[in-house]
């Protein structure tokens, strides 16, 4: 590894200096008719990392007009999902990607590897569940314990009756929960597999209940950008599963969706809404991440095409009746922005005018020149439908020399009508209010 290092490093130069460059704004990949030009793939994928700094002491984000953001817990380890319970009480995912060893083999591996790192994703998981408190209601969650460790890169929560359900990045466990409780100490049971593996790329599971609390809804992300590891290796990925509590048998609900993550039930339609990660490498202008409505049954097209029937020329070999039943998604959310967060305002504390809309947490990208995303912005609904352009809610988590200080991830309403964003660089949990 010694006599590699100079040709790698020269590899690594030239990864981060070669691509190209957006030729639109990102606007024109926002909204339900996205521009989508040409593909552009490079010999070198175009690499635009923003370097994890965190924040300096004092430091935060900006928020809306009419809105303060503060910090509601710091010094947490990777926060990357959260889950509000009744109490008012929120649960924190400490967590990181587990070992896969498949994922990272050869020059494209190491490279990724080498970027996830610097873009700080890097330090091995906390493998945790972390409850905050906030009793007197200052805005500050006062109590901090661990309510669950040892668990496998967990990500999605959701409370059933007096069962906590918590996705493990191979397998949904439940645990008995009792109103108040700061620390389980019951061993978890499996209630069903997820795919995971060796390769196991996009390792996130995300999960939500139905409203009768019958069943679970399951994320899970391809284990690849378009299939170059076979589709073999897809089974049961690029999907939303469906899972039966009483009998643990889970299917695919809807599929050709690339790498879906937050999930929320809206308010006015009662629908199932996903936000989803697009493919990479053919250019900063594609492909737009986006946000739909997941139909039973319905097909998206990943990996054949994207954005409903346009083809992704490099799968082979493609499949022409799978690309005519793909469904273009409703609303996207611009190009490499990494849209992982969402959910639906149905609280009181803010104005009617976010009543039933999205708030998205923007990841940010790392395959778009200039960067795009790092930032919570809000989607308005009406009839059940985005009607308008994103709003700004918390933004300037890169610093003015492109360096991030932050990255939003999760995204929740709390007992109060508050929004909470999990920043998963800076280790915080950021409370947006109206301004007082």
């Amino acid at each position: 590894m010694k006599h590699a290092a100079p040709g790698l490093l020269i590899v690594a130069l030239a990864l981060t200096a070669c691509g190209e460059t957006a030729k639109l704004p990102l606007d024109a990949g926002i909204g339900p008719n996205p521009s989508l030009p040409a593909p552009n793939k490079t010999l070198f994928p175009t690499v635009k990392v923003a370097d994890a700094i965190g924040w300096q002491s004092g430091a935060k984000p900006t928020a809306a007009a009419g809105f303060a953001v503060s910090a509601y817990a710091a010094g947490l380890a990777h926060p990357r999902w959260l889950y509000v319970l009744p109490n008012g009480d929120t649960l924190v995912a400490e967590t990181n990607a587990p070992p896969k060893p498949d994922d990272a083999k050869g020059i494209k591996g190491f490279f990724m590897k080498m970027i996830m790192k610097k873009a700080g994703a890097g330090p091995k998981s906390p493998d945790r569940i972390t409850l905050l408190r906030d009793a007197d209601g200052d805005g500050v969650a006062e109590t901090r314990t661990v309510l669950l460790k040892g668990l496998r890169s967990p990500f999605g929560m959701a409370l059933v009756g007096d069962q906590l359900y918590v996705a493990n990045t191979d397998a949904i466990v439940k645990f008995p929960y009792h109103t108040g409780d700061t620390v389980i100490t019951a061993p978890g049971i499996k209630v069903a597999d997820l795919p995971a593996g060796t390769i196991n790329h996009h390792w996130t599971k995300n999960i939500i209940a139905s409203a009768d609390g019958t069943r679970l809804y399951a994320t899970v992300g391809s284990n690849s950008n378009v299939s170059e590891n076979g589709l073999a290796a897809e089974k049961e990925r690029a999907s939303i599963l469906e899972i039966d509590l009483a009998s643990g048998r889970s299917r695919i609900f809807a599929s050709g969706l690339r790498n879906p993550n937050g999930m929320g039930w809206q308010l006015q339609s009662g629908a199932l809404w996903t936000v989803v990660n697009e493919r990479d490498e053919i250019g900063s202008d594609l492909v737009p991440d986006y946000m739909t409505s997941v139909k039973d049954g319905a097909f998206y097209g990943w990996p054949y095409s994207y954005y409903g029937q346009n083809i992704d020329v490099r799968v082979k070999p493609q499949n022409p009746q799978k690309v005519a039943s793909a469904i273009k998604p409703d609303y996207a959310l611009g190009p490499h922005t990494a849209s992982l967060g969402l959910t639906f305002y149905s609280g009181t504390l803010f104005p009617a005018h976010y009543t039933g809309g999205a708030f998205i947490g923007r990841h940010g990208s790392w395959n778009r020149n200039p960067p795009s995303g790092y930032d919570v912005v809000f989607v308005p609904f009406a009839n059940g439908m985005p009607s308008g352009q994103p709003e700004n809610i918390l933004t300037d988590f890169l610093d003015k020399t492109g360096k991030a200080r932050g990255r939003p991830v999760g995204v929740a309403i709390d007992g109060k009508g508050a929004l909470l964003v999990a920043d998963d660089v800076g280790n915080v949990i950021w409370l947006v209010t109206p301004e007082m």
